[in-house]
């Protein structure tokens, strides 16, 4: 029997947010792999289209930007009247931006806690009718910045650490539903982002001080698989790397390492060049701009 066969995903409609490219073009293929109907949101219907157009079974493409609710709820409705309602939801979508905070784009910060946070406190309300309706997964895509905050990336750590608290709290809401909500720590995955990221010598220069196994970049083929086998087992956590289940216990112990780290580094740096604001990071940042004149939605 194949994996598409016996898999809980045979058949059944699964949102991916942010799925134009990088981690939610991956995880779009791999809920194709195992039999899964996906339906595509984000920026770039050209790169949407692109992607379905690879997947080895029927998906739905629609441009949609997760922070405007009412072109969100469109998008709802035609996933529903063209696939059937979904069983499971991969709020995927997200944008970063580098650089002091004291120097950052007020506008450009604000995009990243919208897209990030407030896009994804939107797309789960707009599909939660759908997941009670088929007692379906919920599936927040976090980072190891949701249980460790790093210097020159405060939005972007800021939105992570409110998506897992947001994930925790929803689950309690709609456990009695039978709906289920899971959360997905990841670390650096080698996406747009993170190869702009490291264009910006103070990001690169912060993630190579990091320890050997933290600064590693993981493929986002094998993070989707990770991560959609647990939506399969319906999982409430996924570590990709699974080193990252370990820090859970030690979180409260970051905060004053990563202080001390910053307070011999960061000096160093600026003795060599200016610390300066990245503006919003990958691809995906370019697209938004050009569709909304700030952000990004799917440059991971």
């Amino acid at each position: 029997m194949t994996r598409a066969a016996r898999s809980p995903l045979r058949g059944r409609v699964v949102v991916v947010t942010g799925a134009a490219r990088g981690l939610g073009a991956a995880l779009a293929h791999e809920v194709a792999r195992r039999g899964g109907v996906p339906a595509l949101l984000g920026h770039e219907p050209d790169l949407l289209a692109r992607v379905a157009a690879r997947l080895p079974g029927p998906a739905l493409v629609h441009e949609v930007d997760i922070t405007d609710a009412p072109a969100l709820r469109d998008a709802a409705e035609e996933v529903r009247r063209r696939l059937g309602r979904p069983s499971a939801v991969i709020a995927n979508a997200g944008v970063a931006e580098g650089g002091p905070f004291a120097s950052s784009d007020p506008a450009e910060w604000r995009r990243v806690i919208e897209v990030n946070l407030v896009g994804s406190a939107q797309t789960a309300r707009v599909f939660l009718p759908d997941l009670t309706a088929t007692a379906g997964f919920y599936l927040q895509i976090a980072s190891l910045a949701s249980m460790g905050a790093a210097p020159m990336m405060s939005a972007y750590c800021a939105s992570k650490a409110g998506v897992e608290a947001f994930a925790h709290s929803l689950r309690a809401e709609v456990a009695h539903r039978r709906v289920g909500v899971g959360i997905a720590y990841l670390n650096w995955m080698g996406t747009e982002m993170i190869r702009d990221a490291d264009q910006h010598a103070v990001l690169r220069e912060l993630r190579g001080h990091m320890p050997p196994p933290a600064r590693r970049v993981y493929r986002a083929d094998v993070a989707a698989a990770r991560v959609v086998r647990g939506l399969e087992r319906r999982r409430t956590a996924m570590y990709v790397p699974a080193w990252l289940r370990l820090v859970q216990p030690v979180r409260a112990a970051l905060p004053p390492v990563v202080l001390r780290l910053s307070r011999h580094e960061l000096p160093r740096l600026e003795e060599r060049e200016p610390l300066l604001h990245t503006g919003l990071l990958g691809a995906g940042g370019d697209a938004d701009r050009a569709a909304a004149g700030t952000g990004g939605q799917d440059s991971r």
